[in-house]
């Protein structure tokens, strides 16, 4: 392996590192990004029953799943609390 590639190795594996502390433990980086991209579809707040269903369809994950990536996206500041108990995404799409 040459120097160059040597030196690439270390960026890349902390290229990996921050992708995977994007994401709660237990799902992966597309399932938050299907995620994103749903709650995006749906203007970006998630406030009834219908919203987490439509959710729940676009992206093929469980009830759980949801609920654990929007408590996370709070959590790491990537959402807000709505006085109605909705939560608002607030970065990426929906930023």
């Amino acid at each position: 392996m040459t120097m160059r590639r040597l030196a690439l190795v270390p960026g890349a594996l902390g290229a990996l590192a921050a992708c995977t502390a994007a994401v709660p433990p237990g799902l992966t980086v597309e399932e938050a990004a299907r995620f994103d991209e749903g709650a995006a579809s749906l203007g970006c707040t998630l406030r009834t029953e219908g919203d987490y269903i439509a959710l729940e369809i676009q992206t093929g994950l469980a009830r759980q799943q949801l609920l654990d990536l929007a408590a996370y996206r709070l959590s790491t500041g990537g959402a807000e609390r709505l006085p109605d108990g909705g939560v608002k995404l607030t970065t990426g799409a929906c930023a």
